[in-house]
């Protein structure tokens, strides 16, 4: 029979181990919710949906807190978890078009101090540069994305889509290449 003693002090440190939880996981939020909003809208491209995968990385976290010792490198670590859910999603959604909305790329961008005609030619020019993206390779596309938009090391592409930083390393040469390629191409259709 366990004894009153016991009991509390088994309640005191649940709830001291509970507190230390929610003292990682708010630390968590705060330092790589931002990160994790930009993996998810560089490749979904909205924003409630970007939220909605942050959201749900965050609620996978909680479901396997109790594997959070064990991580080495969170902010890896939860990349490779919103990159997971975002790519479900995309598959998913497979069948509803891309958003090229200028309205919506114009959202958001930074306003400050541009006129409308600036703002709508910066809004072109994103929906360009974005729509070249999407006519990528899917491998070099998901190793820009990463490297350029979510702006991490070829270590950590590699750790996220489980590929040798070698391989990283090509797929983004072959990636830049080609999307010099394809922004000179638009450009001498103009």
């Amino acid at each position: 029979m366990e004894s009153p003693t016991s009991a509390v002090n088994d309640k005191a440190r649940q709830r001291a181990e509970d507190d230390a939880l929610a003292a990682l996981l708010t630390a968590l939020v705060d330092q790589y919710a931002a990160a994790l909003y930009r993996v998810a809208y560089s490749v979904l491209r909205n924003q409630a949906d970007a939220e909605d995968a942050v959201q749900e990385a965050f609620l996978r976290v909680l479901r396997h807190r109790d594997s959070l010792g064990e991580v080495r490198d969170h902010r890896v670590w939860l990349i490779r978890i919103v990159w997971n859910i975002v790519l479900d999603r995309k598959r998913r959604a497979k069948t509803r078009p891309e958003t090229d909305d200028v309205a919506e790329l114009a959202r958001v961008l930074p306003s400050t101090g541009l006129s409308a005609e600036e703002l709508a030619a910066a809004a072109q020019h994103h929906a360009h540069v974005l729509g070249c993206v999407d006519q990528l390779p899917a491998k070099e596309r998901q190793v820009l994305l990463l490297s350029a938009f979510d702006e991490l090391t070829s270590v950590e592409i590699a750790s996220v889509l489980g590929i040798t930083e070698s391989s990283v390393r090509s797929r983004l040469f072959r990636a830049r290449n080609l999307m010099a390629e394809l922004l000179e191409h638009q450009r001498s259709l103009r």
